[in-house]
């Protein structure tokens, strides 16, 4: 029988022509991604393979990399790796794009280091290197690849085995791509991933993206099965053979031909894949067998020198035999070629014959591929190498290699990589009797970068947990303990709501250290400082971080001496151009000392300084600026970088941009729940239909981050208010106050935004219970919104604002939270509420705050028709109006337009709603809202009380309401009432 790979592609004519539109837009100058997934042995690699060659026929350049199973232990950025050096190797007919790629590679140190790990480091690369050059050198050696009418087509099979560093990269790259000449096609085993698996968050993100086509390959139909089968087999199966085929493989191509293959030459069908590949495997000679065994513990791809270096040291195996084996191999379709690599046919008949060796053959293979590493590193990784010795049980080599393997993860800003690795020399150390020796540090060392490599990768739980253990495990040498609780104090502010534990950390520190100026002694005080300072008690840190300047200044210790200017930059002044002067000036410091965590505090600091005294623009830029730089230096998942992220979604949304922000996968779950509350206030201000379960979710989690429950509790009020669930908005004000005063401070300033929020939803449960009959609740609405007042009031003058002056914002809640108060009290004595302080509360928010200048501007339009100045309130009405329907506020625009068309103002597009009810049951419902019985109405119109009640039983059953006082409420909202 034929070899599928012999015979023309069967089938999957919709998927090429996907894949022929998205070449021909990439040849164009429309870069694309295409996504294939399907299960194991479906046929994608048949697939890609044809697609390849089409490419390459029509002028593209081809090149294919692979992701590689190494179980825990993972090689950073491995299928770019091996992009860039088919990419820079002359082929005779590109070695222009050749040249081109080699000469970009020789310009940027990211990506030659990438390629070379002994190439020469600088001194920057031993202090910090940055993973923007490496992600957008990546990009730009790609896009130099390829040309108009002649893409580059970059296939990258089997992503469930991606590293971490690999799914970011591929996230930069769908996020960059402009107008390259460039087609990825990507490949992955649906049935491998499921809802943890780690490639699932960029599936996701990849789907959302317009860039994107996905396909997934469905197993063959029977019809397209037979094609297959009889062009394997050279003529039709008999029909019972074909019937077990069907029967057996469910459609899947590799199965079937495995099936087909064992089947025709045995006389009978086995009953599972692994007796197929078994019985396949009988037919070779046994010299074959043995190479094709030793090749599957490398997994589906090997390098040929590597495979030929490790049967060497292989019984059984000499150089002869495995030229002989390695021809023999390939001749019957195991193998196959590809560059410098050889790769079993299916990654499933590699994995098969893997399971299929005996423990001890398994270890003496993984003992082979180490020891021709070994003897040759430039066959393979220190991965790799770390690999083979875990699996070959060489735990010394095992614990040497991952050690080294984490510093290459390092260099490369692999922080997901590089904490595996360093795990794994821990969970190894205490096997290694002479552990020191092999990797040069000590097991506290170690500890402290994998906590690093932990805080840097947005897992600061983990960072607290290695360093409390490695702080805890020191009582023998009270001295070295005392110089790293200042490491474990830094950690625990990330995670810390009272500080309690980061204080007693310093306490103990400061106790035992010498009183001699050390670095030790000024990071302690430093960090005390920061502590006092999120305590609100500016005075005890200033103190505290005086003495770390003075300390570290003598002590020629920069790193320290900049990260006390940094929070002595925060509280030293009122003035926001000052501070932010003394901010800028503790950046420039931080970077001369190389202290990245001090320079992108400032960064944030800087940022969060003009976001707070209003100044948007400078604030945005700034921003853009941190972020950036969080790119650069792989620090994005850390606890600054994720603090600026949240920042810049509530910058977003405070400029009017109320769209769904872009999901930010792979993020760690604390720091994933503060990005999902910062989204939900332009959720509330949008309509999202699923704002109250989302909030409702996050209510479990306020334990977890104060920030969660002020933001998501917030929220919700907002949105239960808009629904008409007052009395759940007021209690829900009361519950999240009680929470977070217990967990920060009785007047935390966005007490004044809760209080707002809460005098709102009880205006609103007045104005509306105003219209229908008496409401004997009336008067505690008004004594609880008289509460929030004052509070609101209290909390402005007691909170510690930035600066100790109240900032734009939280003076605008308070001008707000005085106007709700103002029509609580017109709804509860019908007093029309003074149209300024609406007035007020425009003005402050206009200093950028779009949506809420426009809700309050809506407010002011409502006060001004109250006092009779109709062509005012329709102008701010219009203009409240506009601004809603620009920034797609929907809950906003329905209110503004039910109220202006129950007011009868002549605003544009606010035309009365269309209404069922007829000219009777208006006159009827109207008499109802004023708090009529049918008697009273019947009079009023002179007709018969029996009359009253068939329209309003009609009213009733048109608003699908089930009494009289929903009916009003309804029509209310509906702008079915006059005003």
């Amino acid at each position: 029988m034929r070899r599928s790979s012999q015979i023309p592609l069967i089938a999957r004519e919709h998927q090429v022509a996907g894949f022929r539109r998205s070449f021909d837009r990439a040849a164009a100058g429309e870069p694309g991604v295409l996504l294939v997934g399907g299960d194991a042995g479906v046929g994608k690699t048949r697939l890609v393979t044809h697609l390849a060659t089409q490419a390459a026929q029509t002028g593209g350049r081809v090149v294919v990399a692979h992701c590689v199973d190494l179980g825990e232990i993972g090689i950073p950025y491995l299928p770019f790796t091996e992009a860039l050096g088919h990419l820079q190797r002359p082929t005779g007919t590109d070695d222009d794009v050749a040249s081109c790629v080699a000469e970009l590679i020789a310009e940027r140190p990211a990506l030659a280091r990438l390629l070379d790990p002994a190439g020469p480091r600088t001194a920057q690369d031993d202090q910090h290197a940055e993973r923007l050059p490496l992600l957008d050198g990546l990009a730009s050696a790609l896009a130099a690849a390829g040309g108009p009418g002649a893409p580059l087509v970059l296939v990258v099979e089997d992503l469930h085995w991606a590293d971490p560093s690999t799914r970011d990269v591929l996230r930069f790259l769908v996020t960059r791509l402009r107008a390259e000449h460039l087609l990825l096609v990507l490949t992955y085993r649906s049935d491998d991933v499921d809802r943890r698996h780690p490639l699932r968050p960029l599936l996701a993100e990849l789907h959302r993206s317009e860039r994107v086509d996905h396909v997934e390959l469905d197993p063959f139909t029977a019809g397209e099965l037979r094609e297959f089968t009889t062009a394997l087999n050279d003529g039709p199966l008999p029909e019972a053979d074909f019937t077990e085929v069907l029967r057996r493989s469910e459609g899947n191509a590799f199965f079937a031909e495995e099936l087909v293959a064992a089947g025709l030459a045995s006389g009978t069908l086995p009953w599972s894949l692994a007796d197929v590949l078994h019985a396949r495997m009988q037919h070779l000679d046994p010299g074959v067998q043995q190479l094709v065994r030793l090749a599957s513990v490398a997994g589906r791809q090997v390098r040929e020198d590597l495979l030929r270096a490790a049967a060497e040291r292989t019984p059984g195996l000499d150089a002869a035999t495995t030229a002989t084996a390695l021809r023999d191999a390939v001749t019957h379709q195991v193998l196959a070629v590809e560059g410098a690599h050889l790769a079993f046919r299916h990654a499933l008949l590699a994995e098969a014959l893997y399971l299929d060796l005996l423990p001890g053959e398994r270890t003496a293979m993984h003992l082979s591929y180490l020891a021709a590493l070994l003897d040759s590193p430039d066959l393979g990784s220190a991965a790799e190498r770390a690999h083979h010795a875990q699996q070959g049980h060489d735990l010394p080599t095992a614990l040497a290699a991952s050690y080294d393997a984490a510093v290459r993860a390092r260099d490369l800003l692999a922080p997901t990589e590089e904490l595996r690795h360093l795990e794994q020399v821990l969970s190894l150390w205490d096997s290694v009797p002479d552990a020191v020796a092999r990797v040069g540090v000590d097991r506290v060392e170690v500890a402290l970068d994998a906590a690093a490599a932990a805080s840097r990768n947005g897992q600061p739980q983990r960072a607290v947990q290695l360093t409390r253990r490695t702080v805890e495990s020191l009582d023998a040498d009270r001295r070295r303990q005392a110089s790293l609780r200042h490491v474990l104090a830094r950690y625990l502010l990330d995670v810390e709501e009272d500080m309690t534990e980061a204080t007693r950390q310093t306490d103990l520190a400061l106790a035992a250290l010498p009183a001699e100026p050390t670095e030790d002694l000024a990071a302690t005080l430093a960090v005390r400082g920061r502590i006092e300072m999120n305590r609100d008690a500016d005075d005890a840190a200033r103190d505290f971080l005086e003495r770390a300047v003075d300390v570290a200044h003598r002590a020629r210790a920069p790193q320290a001496e900049a990260d006390a200017l940094a929070s002595l930059a925060v509280i030293e002044v009122g003035d926001p151009e000052t501070a932010a002067r003394l901010i800028e000036s503790a950046m420039h410091r931080a970077i001369d000392a190389g202290s990245l965590a001090a320079e992108m505090r400032c960064r944030y600091n800087l940022a969060t300084t003009w976001y707070y005294a209003g100044r948007l623009d400078d604030a945005q830029e700034l921003l853009h600026q941190g972020l950036a730089r969080a790119e650069e230096t792989g620090t994005t998942r850390s606890s600054t970088g994720i603090s600026m992220r949240m920042i810049a979604e509530l910058l977003r949304y405070v400029r009017g941009d109320l769209t769904e922000a872009p999901r930010r996968d792979g993020v760690p779950a604390l720091e994933a729940m503060v990005l999902e509350s910062a989204g939900l206030y332009a959720a509330v201000a949008r309509g999202d239909e699923r704002v109250l379960e989302r909030t409702a979710a996050l209510q479990k989690d306020w334990d977890v981050d104060g920030f969660v429950a002020l933001i998501s509790g917030g929220c919700r009020i907002d949105a239960l208010t808009y629904a008409g669930r007052y009395d759940e908005a007021v209690d829900l004000a009361e519950a999240v106050v009680a929470h977070l005063g217990a967990v920060w401070s009785t007047y935390f300033l966005g007490r004044i935004w809760i209080s707002a929020l809460a005098l709102a939803a009880l205006a609103d449960a007045a104005e509306e219970a105003a219209v229908g009959p008496a409401d004997a609740q009336q008067a505690e609405r008004r004594e609880a919104g008289d509460a929030l007042l004052a509070v609101a009031r209290e909390t402005a003058e007691r909170g510690r604002p930035r600066g100790g002056v109240l900032g734009p914002e939280g003076r605008a809640w308070l001008r707000r939270a005085e106007a709700e108060h103002a029509r609580l009290a017109a709804a509860t004595d019908g007093t029309p509420a003074d149209p300024a302080l609406w007035e007020a509360a425009v003005r402050e928010f206009s200093y950028g705050y779009r949506y809420e200048t426009a809700r309050s501007r809506f407010r002011w339009a409502q006060a001004l028709r109250a006092v009779g100045d109709r062509s005012a309130a329709e102008l701010e009405a219009a203009e409240a109006l506009h601004e809603a329907q620009e920034m797609g506020a929907r809950p906003l625009t329905d209110t503004v337009l039910a109220w202006t068309r129950r007011a009868r103002l002549a605003v544009p597009g606010a035309r009365r709603e269309s209404s069922t009810l007829t000219e009777r049951e208006e006159q009827v419902l109207t008499l109802v809202a004023q708090g009529l019985s049918n008697r009273q109405i019947g009079e009023q119109l002179y007709i018969s009380t029996k009359t009253v009640s068939v329209h309003v039983s009609n009213v009733l059953a048109k608003l699908g309401v089930s009494g009289r006082a929903e009916a009003v409420a309804v029509a209310t909202r509906r702008g079915l009432l006059a005003v």
